[in-house]
């Protein structure tokens, strides 16, 4: 899984996951850690075309492929240059989604793919750093048992390519909190993105709302339509990238607000699927995944990050300190939007 790795200018860094596994093996050495395998081409065909499947194979083993082609498919920009190994590393963090939703769908309560929550990708295009998108994977995974899916996202960025994929499916509801695609990648994710069925619901924020806003518009947006929806099982995807010090946003959340999203989340008592998602802060997303991975599993945890770990991290706390004034920045325009979400979304989502 860390050997999905777009060079060392790029912010998607491995390093992200190998501090995350540190640091959750240092504060719960007894959580069990499974090695998933890497997902068949098969697992794949669930939520992609064939044509896009050769394409990331053959970049990835250094064939040719027109340049044109390749365009079609995601791969002549800054976001996602093809690397050796693409197509195999790729697969490694798929087959995690696929492990832990198969888990959860088999009857566990609790599975997690932290490598994964690649949301971007879609049917026939990568996109946002995302070859596969592991997301949908999951969710195609868990409708193998279960009537009605709910895929949340709480990342900083649009969850478009699970959308995308469901399009069409109103089994699967998307939900969505983000900041506003007016501002930031990838341009998608308004209230107007609900579908015939509307089973997609985005709730966008301006940049700078702080954590206390986010939360309340996640409670009156997101959970709101879960509670209509009423899913048998939940897809997390849990960026991190909301975080006020993340350096390609412009979101105001703590480390405690979002966590509080997940104890949400929990708190619905559904299977859940947990995966990873963005985050580009190294001394904030070790601490927020361990933290959010800890929390789902009801274990209590100590807010003093390791000795070592804290020196060599910058990371010493697992909490952000109390946040100075002003808070609750942007709730005017917030509530302008959960007025509109109420009035054309959230009506119909699961009739």
């Amino acid at each position: 899984m860390t050997a999905y790795d777009f060079g060392p200018k790029h912010p998607l860094r491995p390093e992200r996951l190998e501090r995350t596994v540190t640091l959750l093996s240092r504060l719960a050495p007894g959580i069990e850690v499974v090695d998933p395998g890497l997902a068949t081409r098969k697992d794949v065909l669930r939520v992609h075309t064939s044509e896009f499947i050769e394409v990331v194979a053959m970049a990835s083993s250094g064939m040719r492929v027109p340049h044109g082609l390749l365009a079609e498919c995601g791969f002549v920009n800054s976001d996602n240059p093809p690397f050796p190994g693409m197509y195999e590393a790729a697969l490694a963090y798929c087959g995690g989604a696929v492990r832990a939703a198969e888990v959860v769908r088999d009857g566990a309560g609790l599975a997690f793919s932290m490598a994964g929550g690649l949301h971007h990708a879609r049917r026939g295009q990568a996109s946002g750093f995302c070859v596969f998108n592991d997301c949908a994977l999951a969710c195609s995974v868990l409708r193998e048992r279960f009537g009605r899916i709910a895929y949340v996202d709480i990342d900083l960025h649009h969850g478009d390519g699970v959308q995308w994929i469901f399009w069409d499916d109103p089994t699967v509801l998307t939900a969505s909190i983000h900041e506003s695609g007016h501002y930031l990648y990838p341009g998608t994710g308004f209230v107007e993105e609900h579908g015939d069925h509307y089973s997609h619901v985005n709730v966008p924020l301006d940049p700078h709302s702080t954590g206390d806003t986010w939360l309340w518009a996640f409670e009156r947006g997101i959970l709101a339509a879960l509670e209509k929806f009423r899913p048998e099982a939940i897809v997390l995807q849990m960026g991190a990238d909301p975080h006020f010090l993340d350096p390609l946003g412009h979101l105001d959340v703590s480390a405690q607000e979002w966590l509080e999203a997940v104890r949400r989340i929990r708190s619905l008592g559904l299977p859940i699927v947990a995966l990873g998602g963005g985050g580009y802060e190294m001394t904030t997303v070790p601490r927020m995944w361990v933290s959010a991975v800890l929390t789902l599993m009801g274990m209590d945890y100590p807010n003093e990050v390791p000795d070592d770990l804290a020196q060599a991290w910058n990371m010493p706390v697992m909490a952000d300190p109390e946040l100075p004034e002003p808070r609750w920045r942007c709730r005017e325009r917030t509530s302008a939007v959960l007025d509109q979400l109420r009035e054309s979304v959230l009506a119909r989502v699961g009739s």
